[in-house]
């Protein structure tokens, strides 16, 4: 490929391939909903590829507009001057710029990046290093925005570096920073639907003996991985050098067992006894599961939802159904609703997405639109924990113009 026929596309997802490198990192980014169309140039298909390294998309609103690339991660020294946020991962702008009928406008692209840095913590203008000027590079270095030269090879250099500096948040901000933490909702963000799975994990972690024999010994849970991943999602678990340790709600899981038990071992025990029980936990247990209720409310995406379904209580939507919350949740916070409900895979954001970022409502009554972590497991517990008045559904099973979202007690 000729250095001349990079389109905006292929200089994003080569810039996004530079910053964010697939290796399994700590990271999340998105493009804007308007690179999923299939053809950029007029007659110029998209490659599928490019496609598939830009996705997922979104429309999140940074600063005075809609960057090209949003995303959180841990960035390569070469790419930032100092970083100054201490553990917290940059929240990143990219202004892709490519080649068109008249050239590459770079200085636009310079600009737009600027105008992030209100919320962004840095930003960058990414296009083809043969078009990057010396004029270009001054203009970067005079308002600390970051350039990243594309070669034709998919070649990311740093031609000028930016410093990363503090912002305020905004929500489509957070939106994105949550799904770059440990909490983020990612497909196998909550492999379990019952809270009992996950409190169990803090107890047999800390009480003498191996976890996994713990668990299924006193029949609290056989899929021990998806416990584990379940605890560090709800935040009663992080990861430390040599393993894992329990953070301060998880100790107060296992403050809650010696008071009641005067060991672990002694709660766990009594988890035998809620095996294969299908009554809601708050009923079956009321002290474990106003424990429980605690601990899901912590997990970030809990309030916003809870906050939101009261605010459709209050407009006299009583029951409003998953359709009917979702298209409420994105007139409000577009950014949340679409990385909380809606499946990460390109195909499946371009269909319930337009290249505005507005939902489409065809899209949203198929039940392949949903993530499976938010419409049933994080459902499920917040019916098990007395939130909500009914259980998550699959989304294979779900019919979501039907499938109810509504506090079991409302104020």
């Amino acid at each position: 490929m000729s250095v001349r026929s990079l389109t905006e596309p292929e200089v994003l997802a080569d810039a996004k391939r530079g910053l964010f490198p697939d290796d399994g990192g700590p990271a999340y980014a998105v493009a804007d909903t308007q690179f999923s169309r299939e053809e950029w140039l007029p007659g110029r298909a998209v490659d599928p590829d490019v496609r598939d390294r830009l996705a997922p998309f979104n429309h999140v609103r940074i600063g005075g507009g809609y960057p090209d690339l949003v995303g959180v991660g841990r960035l390569e020294p070469e790419f930032v001057a100092v970083d100054r946020l201490g553990d917290e991962p940059p929240l990143v702008a990219v202004e892709a710029k490519g080649y068109a009928s008249d050239g590459v406008d770079t200085q636009r692209g310079i600009v737009q990046a600027y105008d992030r840095l209100g919320e962004a913590n840095a930003a960058y203008l990414a296009a083809p290093a043969s078009a990057v000027s010396e004029t270009d590079r001054t203009l970067a270095r005079e308002l600390n925005v970051g350039v990243l030269g594309v070669e034709s090879d998919g070649g990311v250099a740093p031609l000028e570096v930016p410093r990363v500096v503090g912002n305020r948040t905004t929500t489509e901000a957070t939106a994105i920073r949550f799904q770059a933490s440990a909490q983020g909702v990612a497909n196998q963000s909550f492999g379990l639907n019952h809270p009992k799975n996950y409190l169990g994990y803090p107890l047999a972690h800390y009480a003498d003996g191996d976890t996994e024999t713990l668990l299924t010994t006193y029949d609290v849970v056989g899929a021990v991985d998806d416990a584990r991943r379940g605890a560090v999602f709800l935040g009663l678990l992080e990861a430390a050098p040599g393993g894992a340790e329990l953070t301060s709600l998880g100790e107060e899981v296992v403050r809650f067992a010696k008071h009641n038990y005067g060991s672990c071992k002694g709660a766990l025990s009594e988890f035998e006894a809620w095996y294969r029980s299908r009554k809601r936990f708050v009923d079956l247990a009321p002290a474990w599961g106003q424990l429980a209720r605690r601990v899901v409310f912590d997990y970030p995406a809990t309030e916003l939802l809870v906050t939101e379904l009261q605010g459709l209580h209050r407009d006299g939507s009583r029951e409003p159904s998953l359709v009917e919350f979702v298209t409420y949740l994105h007139e409000l916070h577009p950014t949340f609703a679409v990385e909380l409900f809606v499946r990460g895979d390109r195909r499946v954001r371009r269909r319930a997405l337009t290249t505005d970022g507005e939902l489409r409502r065809e899209a949203l009554e198929d039940g392949a639109t949903y993530h499976a972590p938010t419409v049933f497991q994080l459902k499920t517990m917040l019916y098990h924990v007395g939130i909500l008045t009914e259980r998550g559904r699959e989304p294979h099973r779900l019919e979501p113009t039907s499938d109810v979202w509504a506090l079991r007690e409302s104020v």
